[in-house]
C-alpha cells in the first residue's frame, strides 16, 4: 500500500493505556479495539521509507498524524486534530503483523527488541519533562509512580532535576528508591504531605509538580504543592473535569501545561539516553509473557498487590 510500511512484532509493552481500556476507564476509547502501541520488531516490507532497509530491526511513532491542521503546521503532530493514535482510536499491535505508515518508523539503532519495545513510553515522559522546560537544580515533584512517571522522573534527572517522587503504592515507592536512586519519597497517603516538601525544598515547594497517575482527585489536588511562579504539568489523563481553587492558581501565577503523546524528537532523546547508558529500561520490566498467555494473565496485571511496573509481551 503506498505509503505504508509493513512490521512483524517481536516485543510488546503494556501500556497503563491498555489497563484503562481493559478496565473501561480510557478516554478517547471505542470498542472492540485490538490494544498495543509500544512496540518492536522486523521491518518486512515498505513503500516511501528513504534509508530504511527490509529486515531491520524498528519501532515507530503510533500517533498517526493527518500533516495537515494547525497543529500539525506548527510541528505538534503529538496532538493533531485528526490524530489516530495506534491501539486506541484504530487497531494496534496484539497481532504478528502490523501495518503503519513509512513516516512513522523509527530506526533501530543498535538497541534489542525488548529496549526498542520501551522508548515510546519513556518518550511520554521526556516529552513532558521538554515541556516544562525543567531547569537543573530545581525540585521537580512527579506524582505517579507507574511507568510513565517513572519515566518522567528519569528524564526529570537527565535533565539536572532534583526528584521528589509521591503515591501511595509503597512497592513503586520502594522501586523510586532502590532502582531510581531517588532520594527525596513522599507517600500521598499521608497527611503531613505539605510539610515534607517545605522540608525538602529548604521552604520553596517544588517549581514544578507534574501528575501522572491518571487520577481525578490527584490532579485537582497536585496544584496545592506547586511553588509560586510554578509549572503545573499534567502527563496523566481522565475522564472528568479539572477542577481547582482559582485564588490558589491565580497567587502562584502558575503556569499550567497539558502534555500529549510524544515527538520525534522525544524518541531520538530516549534512544540516545538509552545508548549512551543514562536511562535503562531492564528494571522497569518486572513481568514477562508470551503472547499466548495474555488472555487468561492480563486482567490480573491490574491487580497493585502483583508488584507489576511494566509487563513485556514476546511473540517469538
Amino acid at each position: 500500500m503506498p505509503g505504508q510500511a509493513i512490521i512483524k512484532i517481536n516485543t510488546i509493552s503494556v501500556c497503563g493505556t491498555d489497563l484503562h481500556a481493559y478496565e473501561g476507564t480510557q478516554p478517547y476509547f471505542d470498542y472492540p479495539r485490538i490494544l498495543g502501541h509500544e512496540l518492536s520488531g522486523e521491518l518486512m516490507e515498505f513503500d516511501d521509507a528513504p534509508g530504511f532497509e527490509k529486515g531491520e530491526p524498528v519501532t515507530f511513532i503510533p500517533y498517526f498524524n493527518c500533516g495537515k491542521c494547525i497543529a500539525c503546521r506548527a510541528g505538534k503532530p503529538n496532538c493533531c486534530i485528526n490524530l489516530k493514535v495506534c491501539g486506541v482510536h484504530i487497531d494496534g499491535g496484539m497481532v504478528e503483523y502490523l501495518s503503519v505508515p513509512s513516516y512513522s518508523l523509527i530506526h533501530g539503532a543498535g538497541l534489542n527488541s525488548l529496549e526498542l519495545s520501551m522508548v515510546e513510553p519513556f518518550a511520554i515522559g521526556a516529552h513532558g519533562i521538554r515541556r516544562g522546560g525543567i531547569k537543573k537544580g530545581e525540585y521537580v515533584l512527579v506524582i505517579g509512580a507507574g511507568p510513565i512517571g517513572l519515566g518522567a522522573m528519569e528524564f526529570a534527572r537527565i535533565a539536572g532535576g532534583k526528584v521528589i517522587a509521591m503515591d501511595l503504592n509503597t512497592y513503586r515507592l520502594s522501586f523510586c528508591r532502590k532502582q531510581l536512586k531517588i532520594d527525596h519519597i513522599v507517600n500521598a497517603g499521608e497527611t503531613d504531605i505539605i510539610k515534607q516538601l517545605l522540608e525538602i525544598t529548604g521552604g520553596d515547594m517544588p517549581t514544578v509538580v507534574i501528575d501522572a497517575t491518571g487520577n481525578q482527585k490527584a490532579i485537582n489536588n497536585g496544584l496545592n504543592y506547586l511553588a509560586h511562579g510554578g509549572t503545573y504539568i499534567l502527563i496523566g489523563l481522565q475522564k472528568e473535569d479539572l477542577v481547582f481553587s482559582h485564588p490558589e492558581f491565580h497567587k502562584r501565577e502558575s503556569t499550567l501545561l497539558g502534555s500529549r503523546n510524544a515527538t520525534r524528537k522525544d524518541f531520538e532523546h530516549v534512544i540516545a539516553s538509552m545508548k549512551n547508558g543514562s536511562i535503562s529500561p531492564i528494571p522497569f520490566i518486572t513481568n514477562r509473557v508470551k503472547f499466548d498467555e495474555v488472555k487468561d494473565q492480563f486482567g490480573s496485571w491490574l491487580n497493585a498487590s502483583n508488584n507489576i511496573i511494566k509487563t513485556a509481551v514476546y511473540m517469538v
